[in-house]
C-alpha cells in the first residue's frame, strides 16, 4: 500500500498516537487493502500527498514567524491588511493581434467590458527584434500578438486611450527597453507627465534562455539591458514597474510548482544583483519588482504556492539583500491561468479549468489576474471568449464570497504543511543554483533547462499511463472529435503592416535616425547606459529591427549550448 508504513511512522513521530489516530489508521489500512484509485499517483506537481493531515504536520510552525497577519512580514497571508475587502485584484486579459489599429479596437472593447488595465501580446518578430519586412518575419507578422515596428505603431495602438488613466502590462523581454521607450514617448506626445505613466514591462530575458526561446543577445549583455531599464524607471518613470519576473513560462514549459518558484527566484536574485552593481539601491529597485506566475490544475497546491512565494521573497529581500523598506519585501504578482493546461479537445471544458485556476489564484492572494481563454488551444482568443474570461473573474469577485475575508484557507493543516513544504523544496533548488554560481551560470550550463525537460517528461509519462487524468484527452473522450480553428488573423494584416513601415521610413528624418543609431552603437561598445540612446532612436522613428540590429552587431546573437 502506497507509503502507509512511512505515513504511520510520521504520525507516530509527530505525536499522533492517540486512540483516535490509531482507530482511523486501522480503518484506513483496512479500506486501502481493498485497493485505491488507479487513475492517480496522489501527488501534486512537486510532492507526495499523504492521506490525512493534522496538527502533527504543522507542529514546527511558529505563527508569528511563519504565518503572521495580512500586511505584515513575512506576508504569508497577504501583502495588504484588508486584501480584497479593500480593493479587488486587477482584472486583465492578454490581448494583441494583427496590426496596431486592430489591437486598438480590441483594447477599447476590453475597457468597455469593465477591464481596468491592458495587457499587450506582441507578435514573434517584435519579440525577437525583427521588423515586419524582415525576411525572417515572413508568415509571422501579427500572428501571436500585435506587430510593432516603430513609434508610429505604438501611437496608433494607444490612440484614444489616455495613458494617465490606464495601466499597461507588456509581455516583452529581449527588446523590452525599446518598447518601454516607445510607450514613454507616446505618453509624452499625449502630454502625460512621466510620473503619471503607469505600467509594467516583463523585461525578464533570463527565463527566455530557460523556457521560451525569444532571446536575442547572450545572457550577460541581456542582463545589462534589463538593469539599465530598471535604473531608468527608478529615476524617470516612478509608476512604471521595469521588470515582471516570470515563472509563468517556466511552468508552461513543463516545470513543477517548486521549479517554477526556485528558478524564478534565482533569476530575480540575478536581476537585483545586476541593479545593485549598476548603482541602484536595493530599496529603489525592490518596490518596483513585479511578477507573473502560472496557476495550473492542482487547486490546493496553487493556493499554497502563492502563500509560500510571498514568505520566501520577503525573507530573501530582508535577510539576503538587507532591504529596509517593507515595500521591498512585498511579493506583488500578476497571474495568468495555465495556457499549457488548455485542451483542443472539448475546448468548452477549458472554461471550467480557467475558473478553478482563477479561484485558486484569488484564494492564494494575487494582485492581478488574467484567465487563459477557452479557445486559445485552437487560435487567438475571440471577443466572446475574452468576455467569458472577464465575466468569470467578475463572478469570482462578486458572487462566491471568497473575497470577503482575508486568506480564508489559512489554518488548514494541509495548506499550512504544503506552504511550508513548497518553500523548503524551492530553497533546496536555490542552494544548488547558488553553488553553481547563480542563475546565469545555471543557464549557461543548461542545468535549469534539463530539470524542466525531465519534469515535463515525467508529467507526460503519467498522462500516457493514465495516472494523470486529462478530461477529454485520455479519459471521458468524444470519439472522432476534430478540433476547429475559431479565430484567424486577417491574412492582409502582414501586407498592411509592411506598407505602413515603408511609409514611416519614407517620411522620417533619415539623418536623425542614422545619428541616433550611431550613438547607440557607441554606448553599447563603451559600457554606457543604453536607455537614453534607445529613447533618442525611438523618437527619431528608428524601428525595432534597426535598434536591435545595432545591439546585435555589438553583442552578438546567443547560441544555446549543444546538448550532449
Amino acid at each position: 500500500m502506497r507509503s502507509n508504513r512511512r505515513y504511520n511512522r510520521a504520525m507516530s513521530q509527530n505525536g499522533a498516537s492517540g486512540e483516535g489516530a490509531r482507530r482511523w489508521q486501522e480503518a484506513y489500512d483496512k479500506a486501502a487493502a481493498k485497493g485505491l484509485r488507479a487513475d492517480t499517483d496522489f501527488r501534486t506537481s512537486s510532492t507526495e500527498v499523504k492521506p490525512l493531515y493534522g496538527p502533527f504536520d504543522t507542529a514546527g510552525l511558529d505563527y508569528a514567524r511563519d504565518i503572521g497577519y495580512p500586511g505584515e512580514y513575512p506576508y504569508t497571508r497577504g501583502i495588504q491588511p484588508t486584501m480584497y475587502r479593500g480593493r479587488l485584484w486587477s482584472i486583465r486579459q492578454y490581448a494583441g493581434f494583427g496590426t496596431p489599429a486592430e489591437t486598438n479596437e480590441r483594447f477599447k472593447f476590453l475597457l468597455k467590458e469593465g477591464q481596468p488595465g491592458l495587457s499587450v501580446a506582441f507578435d514573434l518578430p517584435t519579440q525577437l527584434g525583427y521588423d515586419s519586412d524582415d525576411p525572417l518575419a515572413e508568415g509571422e507578422v501579427g500572428k501571436v500578438g500585435v506587430a510593432i515596428d516603430t513609434l508610429a505603431d505604438m501611437e496608433t495602438m494607444f490612440e484614444g486611450i489616455p495613458l494617465d488613466q490606464v495601466s499597461t502590462s507588456m509581455t516583452i523581454n529581449a527588446p523590452a527597453p525599446v518598447l518601454v521607450a516607445m510607450y514613454a514617448a507616446v505618453g509624452q506626445k499625449q502630454g502625460v507627465p512621466r510620473d503619471r505613466i503607469a505600467g509594467t514591462a516583463q523585461n525578464d530575458v533570463l527565463k527566455e534562455y530557460v523556457a521560451r526561446g525569444t532571446y536575442i543577445y547572450p545572457p550577460k549583455p541581456s542582463l545589462r539591458l534589463a538593469a539599465d531599464l530598471m535604473a531608468y524607471c527608478a529615476a524617470e518613470l516612478p509608476r512604471f514597474n521595469p521588470i515582471s519576473i516570470s515563472g509563468y513560462h517556466i511552468r508552461d514549459a513543463g516545470a513543477t510548482a517548486v521549479q517554477e518558484m526556485a528558478f524564478t527566484f534565482a533569476n530575480a536574485i540575478a536581476y537585483v544583483e545586476a541593479a545593485l552593481a549598476r548603482g541602484v539601491g536595493v530599496d529603489e529597485v525592490g518596490p518596483r519588482i513585479s511578477w507573473i506566475f502560472n496557476t495550473q490544475n492542482n487547486f490546493l497546491e496553487e493556493v499554497a504556492k502563492y502563500r509560500a512565494l510571498r514568505r520566501m521573497w520577503a525573507r530573501i529581500m530582508r535577510e539576503r539583500f538587507q532591504a529596509q523598506d517593507p515595500r521591498s519585501w512585498m511579493f506583488r504578482t500578476h497571474v495568468q491561468t495555465g495556457g499549457a493546461t488548455l485542451t483542443a479537445q472539448q475546448p468548452e471544458v477549458n472554461i471550467v479549468r480557467a475558473a478553478l485556476q482563477g479561484l485558486a489564484s484569488v484564494l492564494g492572494g494575487v494582485q492581478s489576474l488574467a484567465l487563459s481563454c477557452y479557445d486559445e488551444a485552437l487560435a487567438l482568443p475571440t471577443e466572446q471568449a475574452q468576455r467569458i474570461a472577464v465575466r468569470t473573474q467578475q463572478v469570482i469577485a462578486c458572487e462566491t464570497g471568497v473575497a470577503d475575508t482575508v486568506d480564508p484557507l489559512a489554518g488548514s493543516y494541509y495548506i499550512e504543511w504544503l506552504t511550508d513544504e513548497l518553500e523548503k523544496k524551492a530553497r533546496e533548488y536555490l542552494d544548488r543554483i547558488e553553488d553553481m554560481g547563480g542563475a546565469v551560470a545555471a543557464i549557461e550550463t543548461g542545468y535549469m533547462q534539463r530539470e524542466i525537460q525531465e519534469a515535463s517528461y515525467a508529467y507526460q509519462q503519467a498522462v500516457d499511463e493514465g495516472k494523470k487524468v486529462i478530461v477529454g484527452v485520455n479519459k471521458f473522450r468524444h470519439e472522432g472529435e476534430e478540433p476547429q480553428m475559431i479565430f484567424r488573423v486577417n491574412p492582409a494584416a502582414e501586407k498592411a503592416q509592411r506598407a505602413r513601415l515603408s511609409r514611416v521610413r519614407a517620411e522620417r528624418d533619415q539623418s536623425a535616425v542614422e545619428a541616433s543609431l550611431a550613438r547607440l552603437a557607441g554606448a553599447c561598445k563603451g559600457g554606457e547606459d543604453l536607455m537614453h540612446p534607445i529613447l533618442e532612436a525611438v523618437q527619431a522613428y528608428a524601428s525595432v529591427g534597426e535598434i536591435c540590429g545595432v545591439m546585435r552587431s555589438v553583442f552578438g546573437d546567443y547560441v544555446p549550448p549543444t546538448a550532449v
